[in-house]
């Protein structure tokens, strides 16, 4: 019997973070199509990743794969330091391995920039080596100037840059005072715009554009660790709604000196969401107003700092930001993805649009902008409400034709001439990367673990990159479907030895259920700790309602003051399936972390009538308390929609927020050193509950953040589950 036939699927589960070590990701394709660079650990419990290079040879038809960067041979084998501000950056990213997390390249991927222990190293990705340069740390985000001669990197909140051979190093903007950053993504960016970047390289590389964040105004809370009296609380900086955010600006910053400031009206509009700068044109910026119903896209003058306004869009409810957008053609003509929605009514569509032509319409969803060509825009897209037939849980890539430079298509589309081509082929979820004629192609699917990574060459197969990943000691017995008038997207999942002759089953919800974070998902691995569930005796459904992505603006966008409105789909669901599935409505429970932590509380406080039990992970309670980029985008101003805010979460000022009766069971866990969801969203429902004289059981993980990468915590916790929910429905 092997170790991995050994373990629990808990332990297997957690020794192998969620069955991610050892797969490959962060893939950079060369302009040249010669190779392929990427990330992967040696095994599926090694954390630590190493840079590797496949390599692609036109004469042979081969791939080679090597290691371009080693980790453990660069720090002679002693253990990864990390400093704070790399810890909080891994946070915001959801990032829990070790070694090389992450790397950039020049612009011929030739030359790689990483930081090991706040230390800073390159690798010559065609020639297999790799050094350290000697600067001062600890080095945060380096990335190599288009033309490979210099890296760009901070130290210390400075922006500083140094010769690729190491040379030269020296300061470009430093910090006026200790709430001030140069070169660095402010919390709200990177937690919720996914803008994890704060330098940007012009195509020339004799000048960056420079975010300076000014954190002074941002309101300060202090997270303690009760376990060691003896520490001092750490401080964050955390913009909750109503409160102020950070001060952001923009500068143009030569490596002659020269510094221009780029101006905007930033009072109108303070969010700098996005940033483009290609050879195709002068840098874009995307900036949206405080309440997010309005945005501009912006172009630079890049001689004197001016901006001149390319769009402006607005949106009644939000406008949703999406990946990879905006930017321009190599031809100058900018790309776009846009909500068109005639009346809050309307589904609308998610479409793209280069130029003034939208290339796709409601048949589907938009998820992002892969890469741009000369002719055409890869995307990432769901079938959208228009589709013929409903693809449950499937994200395809596609190429959309958009014409040559200057040229306009003929408008054959009903002909198939410019429609959208679907690359990717089977059920499943695909994603790509694409440099030229060279694409590497991701594809999870519900029957094989994992994801199979292709490398493609004008649609033939060169190489398939191999996974180290671990595969899991069970099988999810999955079932995709829909249920409901709403045609809720669905999955259930039975023991593996059920048969029908045993009757209906206690029922357990798993879901996420909110914004940006779909969990019904044409995958195997996605479903692996609820067919874990299941086989602990349960009937498992997991359901995306209104206000998960992947559908349409008018899905999403339904939830606008009202996130209640997603309990209802998960009752919905859950009653519309046990039509269909052996679901015993007598007992019910839900579980959920963050916003699915939210959703299982204020399943328990009000529709006790239909949930027995709640499980309630890392619960978002009083929404004045969460960050301001999400909250008001859903919920508005606290200020202005104090009455909103109190419907829509669990605990107010003076207690319970509308709870109902009988009392249900309700088990709350949450990490003492969150600094997202923080400790005092479970502290407050806590102390609400017992003042109404609810009994309620409080889980606190010492030392643990909004993730759970500890392997014995995260083991524990799913165990403590099970005891929990058998104990609540009273199953043996």
């Amino acid at each position: 019997m092997t170790s991995r036939q050994q373990l629990s699927f808990p332990r297997q589960y957690a020794r192998t973070q969620r069955f991610t070590l050892g797969a490959p990701r962060a893939f950079t394709v060369s302009p040249d199509g010669s190779r392929v660079a990427f990330l992967r650990s040696a095994s599926g419990t090694d954390r630590t990743n190493r840079l590797w290079v496949l390599d692609l040879d036109d004469r042979s038809g081969t791939a080679r794969e090597r290691i371009a960067a080693d980790p453990e041979a660069l720090l002679a084998g002693t253990p990864e330091e990390l400093s704070g501000e790399e810890r909080a950056r891994r946070e915001r990213s959801r990032e829990g391995s070790g070694g090389i997390v992450g790397y950039a390249v020049d612009g011929a991927a030739e030359l790689a920039a990483f930081a090991l222990s706040g230390r800073l190293f390159t690798a010559e990705l065609r020639a297999g080596t790799s050094r350290e340069l000697h600067v001062p740390g600890p080095v945060i985000d380096p990335r190599p100037s288009p033309d490979g001669r210099h890296i760009a990197y901070v130290a210390g909140g400075t922006l500083r840059v140094t010769g690729a051979e190491g040379d030269g190093d020296r300061e470009l903007a430093v910090p006026e005072d200790g709430q001030t950053t140069y070169g660095l993504a402010e919390f709200i960016a990177a937690e919720e715009m996914s803008r994890y970047r704060g330098f940007w390289w012009s195509p020339e590389s004799d000048r960056l554009l420079v975010a300076r964040v000014d954190g002074a105004d941002v309101q300060r809370w202090w997270i303690a660790d009760p376990a060691h009296p003896d520490r001092e609380p750490s401080t964050i900086a955390y913009p909750s709604a109503g409160t102020p955010n950070a001060d952001v600006r923009l500068y143009l910053i030569g490596l002659d000196g020269s510094r221009t400031e780029v101006v905007w009206d930033r009072v109108a509009w303070p969010y700098l969401a996005a940033v483009h700068w290609s050879a195709a044109g002068d840098p874009l910026l995307l900036v949206q107003a405080r309440n997010q119903r309005s945005q501009h896209c912006l172009s630079v003058d890049t001689a004197s700092g001016g901006t001149r306004l390319l769009r402006e869009e607005t949106d009644a409810a939000w406008l949703e930001l999406c990946a990879g957008v905006p930017a321009l053609t190599p031809g100058g003509e900018l790309v776009r993805i846009v909500d068109i929605q005639d009346n809050p009514a309307d589904d609308g569509a998610r479409v793209l649009c280069v130029g003034d032509r939208a290339l796709t319409g409601p048949e589907l969803q938009l998820r992002a902008v892969l890469d741009i060509g000369e002719r055409d825009v890869l995307v990432s897209a769901s079938a959208g409400e228009a589709a013929q037939a409903p693809e449950t849980g499937e994200i395809h890539v596609y190429r959309i034709p958009y014409g040559a430079p200057g040229k306009v298509p003929d408008g054959n589309r009903e002909a198939g001439t410019w429609g959208p081509e679907r690359v990717s082929e089977g059920v499943g979820v695909h994603t790509a990367v694409r440099a030229g004629a060279v694409m590497v192609l991701a594809s999870a699917r519900p029957e094989v673990s994992g994801t199979v990574v292709q490398v493609v060459r004008e649609g033939k197969q060169l190489a398939v990159i191999t996974s180290y990943a671990q595969q899991p000691n069970l099988t999810p017995r999955v079932q995709l479907t829909q249920g409901g008038a709403h045609r809720i997207p669905c999955a259930v999942l039975l023991p593996t030895q059920y048969e029908e002759v045993d009757g209906p089953l206690p029922v357990l919800l798993d879901p996420y259920g909110g914004p940006h974070g779909q969990r019904v998902v044409a995958a195997h691995n996605p479903y692996l700790t609820s067919q874990w569930f299941a086989d602990q005796g349960f009937a498992v459904v997991v359901a995306d309602g209104r206000g998960s992505p992947g559908r349409s603006p008018g899905w999403e966008k339904a939830v606008k003051d009202n996130l209640p409105l997603t309990l209802d789909d998960q009752i919905e669901a859950l009653q519309a399936l046990a039509e269909r599935f052996p679901l015993d409505q007598s007992r019910v429970a839900i579980r959920g972390w963050s916003y699915g932590g939210y959703l299982a509380a204020l399943a328990a406080l009000r529709r006790p009538d239909v949930f027995h039990a709640a499980i309630a992970g890392a619960p978002v309670t009083d929404w004045r308390l969460y960050d301001t980029h999400y909250t008001e985008r859903y919920l508005g101003d606290p200020a202005e929609a104090a009455e909103v805010y109190a419907v829509n979460s669990l605990v107010t000022d003076d207690g319970l927020a509308e709870p109902a009766t009988p009392v249900r069971p309700m088990m709350i866990i949450h990490g003492l050193a969150d600094d997202n969801v923080v400790m005092t969203h479970t502290l407050r429902l806590s102390s609400a509950l017992l003042s109404a004289g609810r009994p309620h059981e409080v889980l606190p993980l010492t030392g643990v953040t909004h993730m759970t990468p500890q392997e014995q915590i995260a083991e524990n916790l799913l165990l403590l589950q099970v005891d929990f929910l058998k104990r609540s429905l009273g199953m043996p």
